[in-house]
Parts: C-alpha cells; sequence; structure tokens
C-alpha cells in the first residue's frame, strides 16, 4: 500500500486557539462526588496552564474563541444530556456559568461562541466566524478532553481543519476517558495531541515570521 500521508507543520496556514469550556464554575471549590460533571484529578490546573497560550496568541495575531456552555434555566434545551452520567449543569441564570474571564485573561477582541450541546459546533455559528477569521489549525485547549473537545475536534476534522489539542492544558471527566479521547484524536489526525511547550514554541516561530506569512 502506498503511504500519501504529507508531513504536517504543528500550525497549517491561519490559527486559531478555541478554548472549550473553561467557565467560572471550573474554579469553584467542588471537588466532591455530587460535582455536576466528574473531574478527572488535576482538573483545575491544567486548565490554568491554558492562560500562557492563551496569552502568547494575542501579539502574533492568532485569534481567541471562548466556548461557553450555557443552558436554558428552565432545562427546556438539554435534550438527552442529561440521560447519562450528567445532572443540571451550566445554566444561563447561575454566574458561575459566565466565562472565566479573570482567570483565562479574557480581552476585548476575543470571541465567545455559546453551545447547547457538546461540540462547539453544532448549531452554533462557530464556522461562520472560523471562515470569517480564515483559519486553517485549531488548537484545542480545555475541558472535558472525553465530551466537549473530542466532540468539537471531531466535527472541526470532518470540516476538514487541521486539529492540534494540547494534551496538558485539557482534561477529562476521568484519567482513563482523557487518555482513550486523546488517543482516538490523534488516530484522526497524525500529530494532532501535542504539549503546551511544544504550540508556544511554533507560536514563538509564527512571531518571527513576516507579518503577510502569518
Amino acid at each position: 500500500m502506498t503511504d500519501t500521508k504529507v508531513p504536517r507543520q504543528l500550525i497549517e496556514g491561519r490559527a486559531v486557539l478555541v478554548v472549550v469550556d473553561i467557565q467560572a464554575s471550573t474554579f469553584t471549590d467542588d471537588s466532591g462526588d455530587d460535582r455536576a460533571i466528574p473531574n478527572m484529578p488535576g482538573y483545575r490546573e491544567r486548565m490554568e496552564r491554558a492562560r500562557a497560550v492563551i496569552d502568547r496568541c494575542r501579539p502574533c495575531g492568532i485569534p481567541v474563541i471562548f466556548i461557553q456552555e450555557i443552558h436554558r434555566a428552565d432545562l427546556v434545551d438539554f435534550g438527552r444530556e442529561l440521560d447519562g452520567d450528567e445532572t443540571v449543569h451550566c445554566l444561563d441564570n447561575n454566574p458561575e456559568t459566565d466565562i472565566a474571564k479573570e482567570q483565562m485573561g479574557f480581552r476585548a477582541g476575543d470571541y465567545i461562541v455559546q453551545k447547547r450541546r457538546y461540540s462547539a459546533f453544532f448549531g452554533t455559528d462557530l464556522e461562520i466566524l472560523l471562515k470569517g477569521l480564515k483559519a486553517d489549525t485549531l488548537i484545542l485547549v480545555g475541558g472535558l478532553t472525553d465530551v466537549c473537545v473530542h466532540y468539537t475536534f471531531v466535527d472541526a476534522h470532518q470540516s476538514d481543519y487541521f486539529c492540534r489539542v494540547i494534551e496538558d492544558c485539557v482534561a477529562g471527566s476521568s484519567e482513563a476517558a482523557h487518555q482513550a479521547s486523546l488517543t482516538a484524536m490523534e488516530y484522526l489526525q497524525t500529530g494532532a495531541v501535542c504539549t503546551r511547550e511544544q504550540v508556544l514554541d511554533a507560536i514563538d516561530v509564527l512571531m518571527l515570521a513576516p507579518t503577510n506569512q502569518r
């Protein structure tokens, strides 16, 4: 069989950073078994690590898109989401549903896309925004690795974007689920799973490039 794989750069063409569901509730003291959504150990610390990537993107013109899961308080738009392990979460009348703007350094000029389902593409204007930004590569951070990050990655892959997920800036519902999803995403795109340091190095190289090559 002929190998048709083409070697790829970590950042191909124009990059966009997609921050998935890092919301105020991430930073509340709610680590018990009664969480609406289970989190693997070290979840908060992994979200905090994403801040360095966010801050590094802006000087070289990489747009930052914050994805916000949000549901109406009367629960009308949950659909089948409550049929599994998750309980009611991310209601629009709860301040903890807000984007973690202070912790993540949200700035004017960043984008927010609200979603009612796991994938940031499903029923949102994300695709229109990405087309307007002329995006080629999507860099993903946030959570959960095995739910919203994974499903957003798959839809991006099927829409022919280059996808990169920063393994130490995402976290899952459990360590096993986190690792399984990383493996599944790497299966779809070789080189998709990378570290924060690899991405920061790639951004630094991009910053040195002439403006018309970014």
